[in-house]
């Protein structure tokens, strides 16, 4: 994963895939527009985001081809939904960063928060978890899948802008990138981590304080009120006597 000028100049949603290739996305980028490959993923993307399960073989059904030839072109299920859940987050996060307009650490956590919460709200997205639980965290929270390694790699690149212009990094930027970004699944996830409701106010007050920095009061989650847990011990009086009533 490496953060050439060249990658450095890509919109930071397409780094992901340039520093993280996979046999899948390198033979997309391969036929360009048109071509077996690019139909097949084409079908499941559109399927994904209509809430549809993938299913490969109604996949190659729909292709007029066996589940050979299918698995020849767009590899396994979890190679496929992987590559459609990146090309779903690419153009999200590309959207993001050109609009925001803050720089430094506000800049990391402004994309960060942003991209959190149209997860949370993206329809399919939830479909999908809520389908799919077990393959959804094994596919977007761990180092096997292609996912979690993009959007570390991206996130990894952008403090690295933010460092070449000033930003002194209290981690090294990979290490920071991969607690930033589990920061943000935990918030993202919550729900099948901890049986917590998404929350895009707490994913921002908990990623500006790994990255030091404020949140405005609007957006900061009300703290949590604490409950009192009695003293076990008995409790002893003591009296005091004074020389004066």
């Amino acid at each position: 994963m490496l953060h050439t000028p060249s990658v450095a100049a890509l919109p930071i949603g397409r780094r992901g895939v340039a520093m993280v290739p996979t046999p899948l996305s390198q033979r997309l980028a391969a036929a360009g527009t048109s071509g077996e490959v690019v139909h097949a993923f084409r079908r499941a993307r559109a399927a994904f985001i209509a809430g549809e399960r993938l299913d490969m073989t109604a996949l190659a059904a729909q292709m007029g081809v066996d589940r050979t030839s299918l698995f020849r072109w767009v590899g396994n299920r979890d190679a496929l939904l992987s590559e459609v859940l990146w090309s779903l987050a690419e153009p999200t996060l590309d959207r993001i960063d050109a609009t925001e307009r803050s720089t430094g650490p506000d800049r990391v956590v402004a994309v960060l928060t942003r991209f959190t919460d149209s997860l949370i709200q993206a329809p399919y997205f939830r479909q999908f978890l809520r389908g799919e639980p077990v393959r959804a965290l094994k596919l977007l929270t761990t180092a096997a899948s292609e996912v979690q390694r993009r959007f570390v790699a991206t996130v990894e690149s952008m403090l690295l802008d933010e460092e070449a212009a000033g930003l002194a990094l209290a981690l090294p930027a990979h290490d920071l990138a991969y607690l930033l970004v589990r920061v943000a699944e935990s918030f993202t996830f919550a729900d099948l981590i901890a049986g917590e409701r998404p929350d895009t106010d707490r994913a921002a007050a908990a990623l500006a304080h790994v990255m030091r920095t404020d949140v405005p009061a609007a957006s900061r989650a009300p703290a949590t009120p604490r409950v009192p847990v009695p003293d076990p011990r008995p409790t002893t009086t003591t009296t005091t006597t004074t020389g004066d009533p």
